[in-house]
């Protein structure tokens, strides 16, 4: 059965100066209520509730294709190929594959999942799969460029794309990083890859002319594309001028941090062990650490939390050094009771509980995304009430005034895009707007939950302005609240003294009685 539905095609190739890359089209974005944890360790995490994107419009950014319309078979994303599970054509199919659907707007962590799942994967094979994807994640524009240079038409169906931008990914690591497999062996797969799936056998042929054209051309095509700002800096052209607007002096920093593959973080609950005690468990299993906050510990190797020592007896949670920030600023004190709104995965939430015995409640829009709350509490040995609702709704809540409030509000998460590589293109100019109204339904309904006296933390994943300090300033002004030391912005950073992704903090204090 076929469907007919528009196709993309490039300029030709004599007209490749002025021709742009094919732009991952998504319809919809990541979201704490959608995603859960993602990324090569599981301490990232979009906010809650994020509505799903709209398509692109003239305003967000120009279409740098042309449409044609033919007649197109619907891809074949489940088909499991006959190869090796511990092949790397079977990782690049799969890797192909998760791409295609994030290009349909689905989450990067909820299309490797499909992918595992469609294709029987070996704990190796998801490894291997799962790397791939994320390398090419942060290497899209880059990837999609040299196609549009080396082609004469995108590649169809999306797989087939995916699949050549996964190789090219391998072939072109970033700046000062060594390439993961051989060259021959990378095109030898890919080939192979190809030949493997009914969609685009018969492409095997222009995917081993590609590779070996981008081997042979490797530096005029570089040096082609590097001039053009979506293949340099790997974002939307959009959302690099948002940071070059909001952080003039530090835009190019800015996004290179968000093209680093991000650190395994440890929060060390000292409820059951100190932070020099820990770095000699880890030291005596053999595992590099450096301490880059107060209870935070940076593994020099990330490795399945499996491996961590004393992780499954509540030891320590993963949780990145810029999130460790929360509980402090709330000033817990024993017998309290304390908001977690948009709670889920839990990593507050259990921080929180870890630094003072109070009477928690956990709430989130996400019922299937608060079993992961409950997980981590089991784990940790810790309890809180935990509750589905809006936070921007107050049918769930009983009446009484909480002493605490962390509002942990929902963002377009471009604070952690190291984390999440697939959120600058699911992501629309437009979202901000969107998701800033409802975080400010957010902060006016918790506001009235909080006693007098009592103290209310914001907290975003977010850079963009309007999410963050302009959100802060709206809101103090709205309801007279005082506005006590908070850290603000913190951009995204990593260092021998600190590592942490992009976050905002604003503490306000209600008036007393």
């Amino acid at each position: 059965m076929t469907e007919k539905r528009p196709t993309l095609t490039l300029k030709p190739k004599a007209a490749a100066k002025s021709a742009g890359p094919a732009r991952p089209q998504a319809k919809g974005g990541p979201g704490k209520s959608a995603g859960g944890p993602r990324g090569p360790s599981p301490q990232g995490r979009p906010s809650a509730a994020i509505p799903q994107a709209k398509a692109p419009s003239a305003v967000d950014e120009a279409p740098r294709l042309r449409q044609s319309h033919e007649v197109v078979v619907p891809a074949q994303l489940d088909f499991r190929p006959d190869l090796k599970t511990d092949s790397l054509a079977f990782a690049l199919l799969g890797a192909a594959s998760t791409l295609a659907r994030v290009r349909t707007g689905t989450a990067l962590p909820q299309a490797l999942a499909e992918v595992f799942q469609a294709y029987g994967a070996t704990p190796q094979a998801r490894g291997a799969m799962q790397d791939i994807a994320y390398r090419s994640m942060r290497q899209l524009g880059r990837s999609e460029t040299l196609l549009g240079m080396m082609t004469s038409k995108a590649p169809e169906p999306a797989m087939l794309a995916g699949l050549l931008c996964a190789a090219l990914a391998l072939l072109d690591p970033p700046e000062g990083k060594q390439a993961p497999y051989e060259a021959f062996t990378v095109v030898d797969q890919a080939v192979g890859a190809a030949a493997s799936h009914p969609d685009f056998a018969h492409a095997k042929a222009m995917v081993n002319a590609v590779l070996r054209r981008f081997l042979r051309e490797r530096e005029a095509l570089l040096n082609t594309v590097l001039a053009q700002p979506l293949a340099r800096w790997n974002y939307p052209q959009w959302w690099i001028d948002a940071v070059r607007t909001a952080y003039p002096q530090q835009w190019q920093d800015v996004l290179q941090a968000g093209n680093r593959q991000p650190p395994l973080t440890l929060r060390v609950n000292q409820r059951k062990t100190s932070v020099d005690d820990y770095l000699q468990t880890l030291a005596a299993a053999g595992i590099e650490a450096s301490r880059v906050g107060p209870g935070a510990l940076r593994l020099a190797q990330a490795m399945n939390v499996a491996q961590i020592p004393g992780f499954e007896q509540g030891l320590v949670s993963v949780q990145d050094a810029g999130a460790q920030l929360a509980a402090p600023l709330l000033d817990l004190r024993d017998g309290m009771r304390v908001l977690d709104a948009c709670a889920a995965p839990g990593g507050k939430s259990g921080h929180i509980l870890e630094t003072a015995d109070v009477k928690l409640t956990a709430l989130d829009v996400d019922g299937r995304r608060l079993a992961r709350v409950d997980q981590n509490l089991q784990r940790l040995g810790l309890q809180a009430t935990v509750k589905t609702g809006a936070a921007e709704n107050a049918d769930w809540w009983d009446g009484v005034h909480y002493d605490r409030i962390l509002a942990d509000v929902p963002c377009t998460a471009s604070g952690i895009v190291r984390r999440h590589p697939d959120i600058r293109w699911l992501r629309r100019k437009s979202d901000t707007h969107q998701l800033a109204t409802l975080s400010t339904k957010i902060l006016d309904n918790l506001w009235q939950m909080l006693r007098p006296d009592g103290k209310l933390l914001f907290v975003t994943c977010s850079l963009w302005p309007q999410e963050s300090e302009a959100q802060a300033a709206a809101f103090a002004a709205r309801h007279d609240a005082v506005r006590l030391d908070a850290p603000g912005q913190l951009l995204p950073t990593s260092g021998a003294g600190q590592d942490h992704d992009g976050l905002f903090y604003a503490l306000f204090q209600k008036a007393g009685a």
